[in-house]
């Protein structure tokens, strides 16, 4: 071995380690923030936010929800300076351990019955340091990926921190279906038990504590990229890295947030909202429920839902969720041959007519098994469009920033957008659901309009399928 050889730096991580450091650990910060999403809609309301009307507490759970998402860009901001200042490695370890802890403490939380309104309070809390926390953890898992990622192939390797989303939402779903269904059912197992809200509910948050060692496990054994590293040697590394993003890059941040938009809707529409939606009492079953307690009932202010039972739909996502799955993956090899921004115009065209579809295939029918039978394919084709969409967004994000403000860059533009969509959304499909009297024929065309602003968004941007992570930006005279 020659002297020259020697000399050389670690070498970079393996094919194998990237793709289990990029997957393993948004797998693991998703099914945290699942974890929360399943119980802002069946447990929360209840035990934290107990108001006496239905819909009220459902939407100041789903406040709550959407405050993290508040927290989010913070998070964009701080993870992504030290991402671009000392490395990607140490910010990843960091914002899984802050996600993970904040998830485990929440499975100890006192309710409302215990302690008052301060159970909401450190409710809220634990679910900011949730935000804060995948705030830093998308990008620098985007970025492990793609920097790492052979030639012609960064939309590919990009798709594997996606990839988290869905099997987060498959093992978050999953773990609370086996605990309701091994509980004690009095009512029928259509219904959570009792048991499941005392305490049953508290055993995936708790969980997590597991999943979080496995991750640090494989984290902790990265290297930093040649990218990275090739910058650092190069001197081009910046003390304030937000500034020279915000001075330099501003309307590659306003194109990146707003390309995350219809993402960010149809995915808390199709998880959060349809949960809702889709285990509300009908109107009849509500009101002989009501008359079987003795309890009065106003037919003309109650909002109806679909009448599914908790188990009935969980499994019906479970199964749109695998062609999430698929679809995510699918989506990287063609965005790597046909380019991102003609993939994702196509795809978001078509996110736009099918928020035309809703009161196709979310009203009640006649038959109860042609209900579910649509409600099925609504989940299906909605789930293969997040895919189609999610996936690419591990590159596009990335490719346009330079290294120097790679991080930060892509963070801010995703996290921005998730104020603008994941944390608008089910509040403003509760909402528009409500004035609907019901009907869910406002809340697609909710969908439709923000996915027009990303098509704009798209049409405004640049393809960047062959761009050289080296040379983007190379040449500018910097300060900061």
């Amino acid at each position: 071995m020659t002297s020259a050889t020697a000399a050389l730096p670690a070498p970079a991580n393996p094919r194998s380690r990237v793709i289990t450091a990029s997957l393993i650990g948004t797998t693991i910060e998703f099914y945290d923030f699942y974890v929360y999403a399943t119980a802002a809609v069946l447990v929360f309301p209840t035990l934290f936010f107990p108001t006496g009307n239905e819909t009220t507490s459902l939407l100041a759970s789903f406040a709550v929800f959407g405050a993290a998402m508040v927290a989010r860009p913070l998070g964009a901001v701080v993870f992504g300076h030290f991402g671009d200042r000392f490395g990607r490695k140490a910010t990843l370890v960091t914002s899984l351990l802050t996600m993970g802890i904040a998830t485990f403490v929440i499975g100890l939380l006192p309710t409302v019955n215990e302690i008052g309104v301060w159970a909401a309070v450190f409710l809220l809390v634990l679910r900011l340091a949730q935000g804060f926390a995948l705030g830093g953890e998308w990008s620098g898992a985007a970025l492990v990926a793609t920097e790492n990622a052979p030639a012609g192939k960064r939309a590919w390797y990009g798709t594997f921190p996606q990839l988290g989303a869905p099997i987060g939402f498959i093992i978050a779903n999953g773990i609370f279906l086996a605990i309701n269904l091994s509980l004690p059912h009095p009512d029928g197992t259509a219904q959570a038990s009792d048991a499941f809200l005392a305490w049953g509910w508290r055993i995936p948050f708790l969980f997590s504590a597991v999943m979080v060692i496995v991750g640090l496990w494989v984290r902790l054994r990265l290297v930093e990229s040649d990218s990275f590293t090739r910058a650092e040697k190069k001197g081009t590394l910046r003390k304030f890295p937000l500034g020279l993003a915000l001075r330099r890059y501003w309307w590659q941040l306003i194109l990146g947030t707003f390309i995350m938009l219809a993402t960010y809707v149809l995915f808390y529409l199709m998880t959060s909202f349809t949960l809702s939606y889709g285990t509300k009492a009908t109107t009849d079953a509500a009101q002989a429920a009501a008359e079987a307690a003795g309890t009065p009932f106003d037919p003309a202010t109650y909002v109806p839902g679909l009448g599914f039972g908790y188990t009935d739909f969980v499994l019906m996502q479970i199964i749109g969720v695998v062609f999430f799955g698929i679809f995510t993956l699918l989506s990287g090899p063609v965005a790597d041959a046909i380019g991102r921004r003609r993939l994702l115009l196509w795809v978001t065209a078509a996110i736009i007519v099918f928020g035309f579809t809703f009161t196709v295939f979310l009203l009640p029918q006649a038959d109860p098994k042609f209900t579910g039978a649509l409600v099925q394919a609504f989940l299906v084709f909605g789930f293969v469009l997040m895919g189609s969409t999610f996936g690419p967004m591990g590159a596009v994000l990335p490719e346009l920033f330079p290294t120097e403000v790679r991080y930060t860059g892509s963070a801010v533009s995703y996290n921005v957008s998730s104020i603008l969509g994941a944390a608008l959304a089910p509040l403003v499909a509760v909402a528009l659901w409500a004035t609907a009297d019901g009907s869910p024929v406002l809340v697609g065309l909710y969908l439709s309009a923000m996915a027009m602003l990303t098509f704009i968004a798209l049409v405004l941007s640049p393809e960047t399928k062959d761009v050289d992570y080296d040379e983007i930006g190379a040449g500018e005279t910097v300060s900061l």
